[in-house]
């Protein structure tokens, strides 16, 4: 505390009176501490006056104890007496709430949560303004709720850890435990469960490879929470997360996924309006704490540190700074092989310049939040999304979430005589088989046949990227009984269809989309959902569906994607024939010619020549195949 009371007298001057002027404020105009309502009687869960309340009860929860604490830290730094009495009376009157009742961890876990770590926050700090009574009060609060935390939690979570809302309850439940510490018996083994939550299976949703199977808004939300524990642990445990391999690369997440001024954070709820603007703030934390150059580089160019403000900002704020690099020397694409998602950049320099593709065959399958189908791609351009997943989640598990988003249709993936994966499960698992990265090239191959049931006997999709302007979609299907085929995509705009090809275009990005084989589909387009969302929601988006006119086992899907910017001519189109029986594709360049070949063994053969005529570049996927068997 001396240090940071200098601190606020130097250099964090303005992060300190910024602290005093909202204590002002609060002083000014105190929250309300009158209890939170349970729902009334006949209120459907899911519903939306359900879920106003639901919602509203964490807002009021998070106003009344957060502000709390923010008092309290405040006044702890040499802030006015009327902080630190205002702290403590809103501590105390929130005591009075039912443990149990509408901010209970078992009634409402979105409130009881916010109230554990408040609490416990405020507690610590105004600790030297509170007599013994008033510390018994709080004791016997915080024993009754994290009583009620650590039966949930425990042992439960240690070999079940899949539930979302539990992967950050632990942590919060070690917050108690610290500060507690010492006053609870039972404080010792809230802090013992933490610590073996973090040392076995936290995070679950993650790879080494910095990967995250619930999508860049979970990622965010998790790890922004978990962050301000790995303060903690690091300072009471002595145990530092960013020396272990997933949170020394956590920050490659938003690094490749969303390069600067994307629009769009891939797979995943709650990603379709996410930019990477939103991934300032955590990104500042992981950059300054793993002491990363690329992550700072990135946050720079995001328009600098973000500290959150508050008083944890303020703690933030006093962390060294970090000298930033930009990762002109790092690969632009890259498999996070654990999670089973490919990123395929031609830069990371900016969403601007970039074309991206991003490719889903997860061993997670399609749990929790990362519920999109098995060998889906997306695809982004010069700014804008182009070829994307459909839908919004309304409300969380409404018709619209279960029986749209859920479900391969609203994907761009194929369904099987109208029939797509298991929806929202565990068992629909993918695999990403084969992964390459180059300079002007990128490959990435996933299997998904398992994810059908028995309706499928293999789904192998490869991508390829030539960058910045040919994407070649390689789909091989086969079914055990004769079915039809729907090759599936979905844009924010409608598909401009012109014989074999379509052509989506929004803003200042376009992409032609060239159907190669096979040759007897026919094409279906609309801009209805079913079921559609909630009648609150307005939203607009376009569905091209190329079925198959007759039933076979086994099926080719050769799909050439041209991206370009809005006002220039288009690629032109590319060239199928046969060469001795073997399929080859023909597609010019902007400086060169790209010749590929389907090879016997259903790879690619790729060969570029520039305008001359000379080679600049030849692949095979065979190649791609070893490469993602070795180590990493």
């Amino acid at each position: 505390m001396p240090r940071l009371r200098a601190e606020a007298e130097g250099a964090l001057r303005g992060e300190y009176e910024a602290l005093v002027a909202r204590c002002d404020t609060l002083v000014a105009d105190p929250p309300p501490t009158d209890e939170p309502q349970r729902y009334p009687k006949g209120t459907v869960r899911g519903s939306d006056p359900w879920r106003e309340i639901w919602w509203g009860n964490r807002r009021k929860t998070i106003r009344t104890l957060e502000s709390a604490s923010t008092l309290a830290f405040t006044w702890s730094l040499g802030g006015r007496e009327e902080y630190g009495a205002l702290a403590r009376r809103l501590l105390l009157e929130a005591a009075a709430w039912d443990p149990k009742g509408a901010t209970g961890y078992r009634y409402n876990d979105e409130a009881g949560m916010p109230y554990a770590y408040h609490f416990s926050r405020t507690y610590t700090f105004v600790h030297p303004l509170l007599t013994e009574a008033d510390r018994d009060v709080c004791r016997d609060v915080m024993r009754i709720r994290g009583r009620e935390m650590f039966a949930h939690l425990a042992p439960r979570h240690l070999w079940k850890p899949y539930s979302s809302h539990s992967n950050r309850a632990w942590h919060f439940l070690g917050e108690v435990g610290i500060a507690f510490q010492g006053e609870l018996a039972e404080a010792d083994d809230w802090v013992w469960f933490a610590a073996n939550v973090f040392a076995c299976v936290y995070p679950v949703w993650s790879d080494d490879d910095g990967g995250w199977h619930e999508g860049a808004a979970y990622w965010r939300s998790y790890l922004s929470r978990f962050t301000w524990w790995a303060d903690v642990q690091r300072a009471a445990l002595g145990l530092d997360a960013y020396r272990l391999p997933f949170f020394s690369r956590a920050g490659d997440f938003a690094l490749y996924l969303m390069p600067p001024g994307t629009k769009g954070g891939g797979f995943g709820d709650q990603n379709a309006r996410r930019t990477a603007a939103d991934n300032r703030g955590l990104m500042t934390t992981l950059a300054a704490q793993a002491r990363n150059p690329a992550w700072q580089w990135y946050v720079d160019r995001l328009g600098g540190p973000d500290s959150g403000g508050g008083w944890i900002g303020f703690l933030r704020s006093a962390l060294p700074s970090v000298e930033a690099r930009e990762p002109e020397d790092l690969p632009t694409s890259r498999c996070f092989h654990g999670t089973g998602l490919a990123v395929l950049n031609a830069t990371l320099s900016g969403a601007a310049d970039n074309v991206e593709v991003i490719f889903k065959s997860s061993p997670f399958g399609s749990q929790s939040h990362g519920y999109e189908a098995q060998n889906s791609f997306l695809m982004y351009a010069y700014g804008e999304r182009l070829l994307i997943r459909s839908g919004v989640r309304d409300s969380y598990g409404s018709k619209h979430h279960k029986d749209w988003m859920w479900r391969t249709k609203s994907t761009n993936n194929v369904t099987v005589g109208g029939r797509g994966q298991t929806p929202h499960s565990a068992t629909a698992r993918g695999a990403i088989t084969a992964f390459h990265t180059a300079e002007g090239v990128h490959y990435v191959e996933g299997e998904a046949g398992a994810a059908y049931g028995d309706r499928l006997d293999g789904f192998r999709r490869g991508v390829l990227f030539l960058e910045p302007d040919l994407i070649l979609v390689h789909d091989r299907l086969a079914a055990p009984a004769p079915t039809t085929f729907e090759w599936r995509l979905h844009a924010p705009t409608p598909f401009e269809l012109e014989g074999e090809s379509a052509t989506v275009r929004s803003g200042g990005a376009a992409c032609r989309i060239q159907f190669l084989t096979p040759d007897d589909i026919s094409f279906a387009q609309t801009d209805t959902f079913d079921p559609p969302p909630r009648e609150r929601i307005e939203l607009v988006e376009h569905h091209l569906t190329a079925t198959t006119a007759e039933a076979r086992e086994a099926v080719t899907f050769l799909t050439v994607i041209r991206p370009f910017r809005t006002g220039a001519e288009p690629p032109a189109e590319a060239l199928l024939d046969a060469v001795e029986g073997r399929r080859r594709i023909v597609a010019p360049l902007g400086d060169g010619t790209a010749t590929i070949e389907v090879t016997e063994a259903g790879g690619l053969r790729v060969h570029v020549t520039d305008a001359e005529g000379k080679s600049v570049l030849r692949f095979d996927t065979a190649d791609a195949s070893r490469q993602s068997s070795g180590p990493r």
